[in-house]
């Protein structure tokens, strides 16, 4: 997936469009791996809000592109222009992969290209797009979803999310990392989570949880149950449970097997443990569990994996650090719900 095209006119919200702009544009300093061919594909000059964007292609080059993205929809209640629909339609056929940010939902439901799949869009207008169009299973609880060569995000900090997954998915979750560490953001928030918690993950000093999540990060070889994190955050069992919901919109076993599993991602790509060796570090304790889990949250066993990214380190040119050029994806089951 090495070319990536916007599909953008007017209509569309700048914010999801600069988030893909940011990601896709230019790599990370430390990522030294051939990265993607980003162009803005518009059929004139197109205003954003208060920007005025000049395109490098019309939208007839979207059929030439890898993976095409589309920004928010502003107003749902608006149908897109005719000629975006045929161009997303044409890049379709013409194997793309296809991405909806947020409202962008919209765009790709009036193309007919989520029509017998599950989709999702920004928890306010999910309502909206499943009585629309009854054809597409809308879920309103998860940031992201991939059906297929098709995803779609939620709204706004999930648009963000779901093009870190993509490029976990053509890079590896080290690069996916280095890149999220440039943002500023956290490296990996599941497909599944809740799309509306009360707090994001706390940074905040005076936050209950501050302390607990690093605590846990730096303790995924050992055996952690619930009492364990509650006895270290100085709290009962059902206030752990609560605070973590509020802040992660999911469980704390869930959150901390997510973590054991993105662990796994990384040594798997930049070490040769083996997967004993590798369902120690992170907790595991067995290759079979190892493999249950990692099977059940990725769709691919580890051995799979780290073949994938293996084959695709070998093939990188002199210098290159970790997994290279973009190949097949390995296949990412997301969206099962908490």
């Amino acid at each position: 997936m090495t070319s990536v095209a916007l599909a953008v006119t007017d209509g569309m919200l700048h914010y999801e469009l600069s988030v893909a702009y940011e990601v896709f544009g230019s790599a990370p300093g430390a990522v030294t791996v051939p990265w993607y061919e980003l162009a803005v594909c518009a059929p004139h000059p197109v205003r954003l809000g208060h920007f005025r964007l000049s395109p490098d292609h019309g939208l007839d080059h979207l059929r030439h592109a890898d993976t095409v993205i589309v920004p928010g929809w502003a107003d749902v209640d608006v149908p897109p222009p005719r000629s975006l629909l045929t161009a997303l339609r044409a890049a379709h056929d013409a194997g793309a992969r296809i991405v909806s940010l947020c409202t962008g939902a919209f765009v790709l439901a009036a193309a007919g290209l989520l029509d017998g799949r599950r989709a999702t869009t920004h928890w306010a207008h999910t309502d909206v797009l499943a009585a629309r169009h009854p054809a597409i299973e809308v879920d309103p609880d998860v940031l992201y979803l991939g059906h297929g060569t098709v995803f779609t995000s939620a709204g706004k900090s999930a648009a963000l999310d779901l093009c870190l997954h993509l490029v976990r998915l053509d890079h590896g979750s080290a690069i996916a990392n280095t890149v999220a560490r440039r943002l500023v953001v956290p490296p990996h928030r599941a497909g599944g989570q809740a799309q509306f918690v009360t707090a994001p993950v706390p940074d905040q000093n005076d936050h209950p949880l501050t302390a607990l999540f690093p605590w846990i990060i730096e303790r995924l070889d050992q055996p952690l149950s619930v009492e364990d994190l509650a006895r270290q955050a100085r709290m009962s069992s059902r206030h752990l449970s609560r605070h973590f919901r509020a802040a992660t919109g999911t469980t704390p076993l869930q959150w901390l097997l997510a973590q054991r599993i993105r662990h796994a991602q990384e040594l798997l790509e930049r070490t040769d443990d083996d997967i004993d060796t590798v369902a120690r570090s992170t907790g595991m304790g067995t290759a079979t569990t190892l493999r249950r889990h990692f099977n059940r949250a990725l769709g691919v066993p580890p051995d799979a994996y780290r073949r994938t990214f293996r084959s695709r380190a070998d093939e990188a040119p002199p210098g290159a650090a970790g997994p290279a050029s973009v190949g097949p994806t390995v296949p990412e089951r997301q969206g099962h719900r908490r």
